[in-house]
């Protein structure tokens, strides 16, 4: 069964989607979203053990906090954004 999702998810993008899910942005610009907290399930307190084990000692500090799709976060230390980010697109 394994196999077979795998195979059919990397020739159909509407299913990779469905069965890996997509990043979500948990914190920008030092805000915490509430709506996607909630949505995620994830408390505000793994948001912050998250920005500590990356180093960031305030939430202010941070551009974002994204939960990635297997299930771990990536933390943004604040930097400008544009076309080139890594945030690009993520809702």
């Amino acid at each position: 069964m394994q196999y077979g999702v795998s195979w059919s998810s990397t020739r159909w993008p509407a299913l990779r989607r469905l069965v890996t899910g997509e990043p979500r942005l948990l914190l920008r610009h030092g805000v915490m979203l509430d709506d996607a907290l909630r949505d995620t399930r994830i408390t505000r307190e793994e948001v912050r053990a998250a920005l500590r084990a990356a180093g960031v000692a305030r939430v202010g500090a941070a551009a974002a906090v994204v939960l990635e799709t297997d299930g771990s976060f990536s933390v943004i230390a604040d930097e400008p954004e544009g076309e080139a980010s890594s945030l690009h697109g993520l809702r």
